[in-house]
């Protein structure tokens, strides 16, 4: 057809050299690099379609190649706050401890002590949710064994006030662990992952590596408590003649008992194993009948005290049998009743199935313990005190099942309690603290050492500490292992924050001229992270030494008025331009390094006697692109408010026209940090054009800023393309024209991306090439591509 197709630049572009014909005209589309920033509407509608559930690299090129008439529906996470979080915890806390030893500690502590214990333990045990997410499976869990089982006995061993204590106690130490969870399940969206990925990304994966396997250890020794617990009630209530040992001495009847617990626990574990097996999705389903169920048992117990209340049964008196005084104690009976209270790890546990994590862990698993905890001090009536293929990971399952055999071989429910109280209590500090000793102290002891043995296994193995002269050193030798942990890689986008570079003009008296670029880094940091103030004297380092020394002292000084916590960084050098070069390139030590820049705009360039003001603005603008640095510039600097004043009122306006990787998200917000702007409010302005769907627009980024925990009242403006600033439109309108005309030479999505790398690699070598050219031939060559725009204001 007379057309070249072999040599066509985009189909291989290793002959452009050679003069191809189509180089310069094809690649006139690319002559922009291609990191270019999408609109503000593509972004929303990204931040739309989030998803927690990550895609490998196999499937995401499957997904690709299917139509889109094929692709299958992805399937999102629906359960709420109820279902998700408050049902699982009620499930877990009202569990075999709060039915059999709650109402025998009551009866052995007394009502005082009793809600000692019960108090703390609510106040203790971690995390979060809503109805059927959190509140209900929470209630499930509460409402256990012990409280069937071992609360009427401590009730009755220690008496209704001790009893209102115990429970009181551990309601105490459930509540702020609660509430500790909670502030880190508001702290962003909750994937899935559960308790242990809430920790990991609070405290990082040494704390949740450590923590995670103790609550895994805990949770396995749970399951052998609540075996045991079902067991002793088949056994003990319901069919006494299914024991399988017996004795005729009454000495050894309880060895007896001990080893039918053995077996029918075993049995029942291998049960619980098999249903695992299938699939614990089927059990999931049935969870608010077995709610149903225990509800039921807890109205019994209330049934049973109003019939006790109008005929009292009668017991014959063995006083020679009472030994409470001498084998029970008040440490005792809270180590036997906390467990009953550690069931609202349920709801986190479910969060990625939760529609709204962050919304239902706290709420649920808040409600859950209230609830849980409301009914526990119902119960100290004084009354009682008188009375593969599937998905399922077989190995740990198989793992687990071993665990939990272990703590069904010690037979014994009062023996196994202790062993969960200790795994959960190292999740809090303070009163969890105080409980684990109170429970166990050589158990604490140990479940201590495990966790510091898993923190430093995970934790990377760094340089040995240098010991100087004591503290200084110790500091040094933490400053040294941080730097060398920051050097691992770069940051996560989590974990990015502005690292300010300040750049300061100084006069000829080595005055700072514009200082208020101080007390807008200091606000915007608000004393934390790194800010690095430099500044350039123009001369010879061996005859400007002293000068340079004292304009550093100067800029100290002034960095202590405006409460700037950093470092300064002062440069001799023979041209303005290359010493602000030295100071973007060389500033920071390791990790320790800026992103961002921060500079004054160049008012009055025009009537500038300094030809070359304007052109210093330009190259340190190309320098910090070069660098791939964030670049702020800050126009009318003089009219910054100070730090001592306060607005009372007022509002933050953001103009978000280009997506900028979320940075005018973000000044605002740090601003908002500090006093003086704590009480204005932020508005975000983004432009849409005629052809995009402005309510959606605005309802997506609400929901981005939600997700962000940025209170912004969200305003979208309709402009016409005519409207935005010609550069934004020109170059909006280049990237649609690059990929138009890409898709009409009918090239795979992976050759489109790799001749675009190539045109845009080869783009940047020519920029860093003709930045290192001479200042003023550089000038001269681009003089005809600069574009500034200038207005009155």
């Amino acid at each position: 057809d007379g057309h070249k197709k072999a040599r066509n630049a985009y189909l291989n572009n290793s002959n452009y050299e050679e003069g191809d014909e189509y180089f310069d005209k094809n690649l006139a589309l690319f002559e922009e690099e291609m990191d270019t920033r999408p609109k503000v509407s593509s972004l929303l509608s990204r931040l739309a379609n989030y998803t927690n559930l990550t895609q490998g690299a196999k499937e995401h090129e499957e997904a690709e190649n299917i139509t889109e008439g094929k692709k299958k529906p992805t399937k999102t996470p629906q359960m709420g706050t109820f279902m998700g979080v408050y049902l699982p915890c009620l499930q877990n806390i009202f569990g075999v401890i709060l039915f059999l030893r709650l109402t025998w500690v009551v009866g052995t502590a007394g009502v005082l002590q009793a809600f000692a214990i019960v108090l703390i333990c609510c106040c203790c045990t971690p995390q979060m949710g809503t109805f059927m997410g959190v509140y209900l499976p929470c209630l499930q869990n509460i409402f256990g064994v012990i409280l069937f089982l071992r609360l009427t006995w401590v009730v009755g061993t220690a008496g209704v006030l001790q009893a209102f204590a115990i429970v009181l106690i551990c309601c105490c130490c459930t509540m702020l662990t609660a509430i500790s969870m909670s502030a880190i399940a508001t702290n962003g969206v909750v994937p899935a992952g559960g308790s242990y990925f809430m920790i990991s990304r609070a405290l990082g994966p040494e704390f949740g590596g450590a923590v995670g396997l103790c609550f895994y250890l805990g949770t396995t020794f749970a399951a052998a408590m609540y075996i045991l617990g079902a067991i002793e009630i088949f056994l003990v209530y319901i069919v006494p003649r299914a024991a399988i040992f017996h004795s005729d001495d009454a000495l050894k009847e309880s060895a007896a008992m001990l080893n039918n617990m053995r077996v029918y626990g075993t049995a029942f574990l291998v049960l619980m194993v098999l249903v695992v097996f299938i699939g614990v999705r089927y059990v999931n389903k049935f969870a608010s009948l077995f709610l149903a169920c225990v509800i039921v048992s807890i109205l019994a117990i209330y049934a049973g005290a109003i019939k006790s209340s109008f005929a009292p049964p009668h017991f014959p008196l063995n006083h020679e049998y009472v030994l409470v005084d001498i084998t029970t104690s008040f440490t005792l009976l809270v180590g036997i009743f906390f467990p009953s209270v550690t069931g609202i790890m349920a709801g986190s546990n479910r969060s990625g199935d939760l529609k709204d994590a962050q919304k239902s862990i706290p709420i649920g698993t808040i409600l859950a313990i209230l609830t849980t905890s409301f009914v526990c001090i119902l119960l100290m009536d004084p009354v009682f005190g008188h009375s593969k293929a599937n998905g399922e990971p077989t190995w740990a399952l198989l793992l687990t099942a071993a665990i939990a055999e272990l703590g069904i071989l010690i037979a014994s429910l009062d023996l196994v309690a202790p062993i969960l109280s200790m795994a959960l209590s190292f999740m809090g500090m303070s009163i969890c603290l105080a409980l684990m000793f109170i429970s166990s102290w050589y158990y604490a002891i140990v479940a201590m050492v495990i966790a510091g043995m898993i923190y430093k296994y995970i934790e990377y193995q760094g340089a040995e500490k240098e010991w100087g002269d004591g503290i200084r050193g110790l500091s040094l030798s933490a400053a040294r292992f941080a730097l060398l942990r920051l050097e691992e890689g770069p940051p996560h986008t989590k974990n990015w924050r502005p690292q300010l570079l300040v750049l300061l003009k100084l006069d000829e008296d080595l005055h700072v001229k514009h200082p208020r670029l101080l007390t807008f880094a200091s606000q915007l940091k608000a004393g934390k992270g790194l800010t690095i103030v430099g500044s350039v004297i123009v001369g010879n380092f061996l005859e400007n030494y002293g000068e340079a020394l004292a304009a550093e002292q100067t800029i100290k000084h002034l960095m202590e008025a405006e409460k700037v916590k950093g470092f300064s960084q002062l440069v001799v050098a023979a041209k303005l331009r290359e010493g602000i070069s030295h100071l973007i390139q060389s500033c920071g030590l390791g990790g320790m390094k800026h992103n961002t820049v921060v500079m004054g705009w160049p008012n009055g360039w025009r009537q500038s006697e300094d030809a070359r003001a304007w052109k210093t603005f330009i190259g340190t603008v190309r320098v910090t692109t070069a660098a791939h640095l964030a670049l702020l510039v800050a126009k009318n600097i003089s009219f910054f408010p100070s730090n001592v004043e306060q607005f009372s009122e007022g509002n933050i306006d953001v103009w978000w026209i280009v997506h900028d990787g979320g940075m005018l998200m973000l000044l605002p917000f740090l601003l908002k940090q500090h006093k003086v702007w704590r009480k204005c409010s932020i508005r975000i302005f983004t432009v849409a054009q005629l052809e995009d769907n402005s309510i959606q627009m605005k309802k997506d980024l609400a929901t981005f800023l939600y997700h962000l925990r940025i209170e912004a009242e969200v305003e979208v403006v309709e402009m016409h393309d005519s409207d935005i600033s010609a550069y934004t439109y020109e170059r909006t309108l280049m990237m649609e024209q690059r990929s138009q005309m890409l898709r009409h030479m009918r090239l795979s999505k992976t050759e489109r991306d790799r001749e675009a790398q190539l045109v845009k690699d080869r783009n940047s070598m020519l920029r860093l090439t003709s930045i290192g050219s001479d200042e003023d031939d550089e000038t001269e060559t681009y003089q005809e591509k600069v574009h500034m725009t200038w207005t009155k204001d």
